[in-house]
């Protein structure tokens, strides 16, 4: 793992002074006592993977590098570079995927990771992950169509990785408007769901039915397919976790990129602006932002 690459991100992340002592402290200390043990560290991705999905995107930032800085110093097995790798992939998903360089570039580093892995499931999962949060946010589509390509090259296998991937690249040819393309990928996708869904209802690691349901509105709503969109949304809040209101957000972004789509452009603008006012801002991420600056884009 690049350890120079990933304490000059921490600093030009402008994480406080005594943050950067913890976060060091916790590193030598972890090197020194020899680290969590791989089934420690499972325990860990699991806790990282529910907190991601009711933290702010600055506070998971801060408790996803914690954890990077201490698996780093660990001893390099298959296990651990699964564990680092797909750390690193949620520790992406804090940046801004449009800003095309630091999210992107920890992508990539998440890939080389997981191939050090040997495991062909994390190696899929971090691929389509990356290719899913892109595709998603509307930020660097190539590389959302490469990464999705690596994953379902290296198997097409059901699994939540290649679910992941099929919608990164369902979301990237509809932002092209390659509508054909964006629905036969949006059909595989639901084809792969029933065959590898999550029955985990809150954990970034997952895709229960309303987050697939959550991928498939906004993609509906980018479509202009009013029809399908309003079906995913309703699917989705029936069973959304009330624990999760970001979610709900998107939700309502959606449908205010829907109704824009379907020639509202006022009523549009204003739902969402409305919705993303109502979630406390400590609650807001950097996707939900993305989504707005779509809703918002003439």
């Amino acid at each position: 793992m690049k350890r120079r690459t990933f304490i000059n991100d921490v600093a030009a992340a402008a994480i406080a002074p005594v943050v950067a002592s913890d976060l060091l402290g916790a590193g030598f200390a972890a090197r020194l006592a020899g680290g969590p043990s791989p089934d420690d560290w499972e325990a860990k991705l699991a806790t990282c993977g529910t907190q991601y999905m009711s933290l702010g995107a600055a506070d998971i930032q801060r408790r996803v590098a914690g954890e990077l800085v201490v698996v780093q110093q660990q001893p390099d097995t298959p296990r651990l570079w699964s564990v680092a790798a797909r750390l690193m992939t949620l520790y992406a998903k804090t940046f801004p995927g449009s800003d095309g360089s630091r999210a992107v570039n920890w992508y990539r580093m998440a890939a080389r990771a997981a191939d050090e892995s040997g495991d062909d499931g994390t190696r899929v999962w971090v691929r389509g992950r990356a290719a899913i949060a892109l595709g998603y946010e509307g930020a660097s589509l190539g590389v959302a169509d490469m990464l999705a390509d690596q994953a379902i090259a290296i198997s097409d296998r059901p699994s939540l990785g290649l679910l992941n991937a099929l919608y990164g690249k369902a979301h990237a040819a509809a932002l092209r408007g390659d509508a054909e393309t964006a629905r036969r990928l949006m059909a595989r996708g639901r084809e792969v769901f029933d065959k590898a869904g999550s029955h985990e209802q809150t954990s970034d690691y997952a895709v229960p039915w309303w987050r697939v349901n959550v991928f498939v509105s906004l993609l509906a709503a980018r479509l202009g397919d009013e029809g399908t969109a309003v079906a995913a949304q309703e699917a989705a809040r029936r069973e959304l976790p009330a624990e999760l209101p970001r979610f709900a957000t998107h939700l309502d972004l959606h449908r205010g990129l829907m109704l824009i789509r379907s020639g509202d452009a006022a009523g549009g603008t204003a739902h969402a602006r409305a919705a993303l006012a109502a979630l406390p801002p400590v609650k807001h991420s950097l996707t939900l932002r993305l989504l707005m600056a779509e809703v918002e884009r003439p």
